[in-house]
């Protein structure tokens, strides 16, 4: 069975992050043949444009993570609608300088989950025109949108709900597939 490498974004910079438990909950209930790196993004300084000519060791970093995976998993809150700003500065990060695009032909799939109904429904839109800009081929469906409540997952990950649990395990095996898929046609740009 091939393994394929899988590094996930986590788009609060918080330890205590809801999105982070999700994660640690996302992780546990993969199917076998994922291996799973975290991306850090928190010590990434602001993107400029300046430092397209000399990147700095973050950015050189970020970049490098990125070309060591073959697929990448974005668990992310939702801000004022939107992805948060750390999030966006490191897919501009990845997607510079001009023709060095880190996320070419890289699957991707999109997950979040916020204390709201409609979990972080815009948020996913907003990062999927971004994603779609960035020429990664994104995981569609099933989408999920998670409404985070007291218990649903410990610190530890552990999923507390059953039903949620099934639909977390669906969700992993679903981006499994799609990566295997999407690797068979589009060969990864290293």
């Amino acid at each position: 069975m091939t393994t394929y490498k899988v590094g996930y974004f986590i788009g609060s910079l918080s330890e205590k992050s809801i999105n982070r438990i999700l994660s640690r909950a996302l992780l546990r209930v993969a199917p076998p043949g994922l291996d799973f790196q975290e991306i850090p993004i928190k010590d990434l300084p602001l993107y400029n444009h300046d430092f397209d000519a000399d990147y700095p060791p973050e950015g050189r970093a970020l970049k490098e993570a990125i070309a060591a995976v073959d697929a990448v998993l974005f668990v992310t809150p939702e801000y004022n609608r939107s992805i948060p700003g750390a999030l966006k500065n490191a897919i501009d990060w990845a997607s510079r300088p001009w023709g060095t695009n880190s996320f070419t032909h890289k699957p991707s799939a999109v997950i979040g989950a916020s204390p709201g109904k409609i979990g972080t429904a815009v948020a996913q839109q907003s990062l999927r025109s971004v994603l779609s800009f960035c020429n990664s081929p994104q995981m569609n469906a099933p989408e999920a949108y998670i409404q985070f409540t007291p218990g649903l997952f410990d610190e530890d990950g552990e999923v507390t709900d059953p039903t949620t649990q099934q639909f977390l395990s669906d969700f992993m095996a679903d981006f499994k597939a799609f990566v295997e898929r999407v690797l068979t046609v589009l060969p990864p740009q290293r």
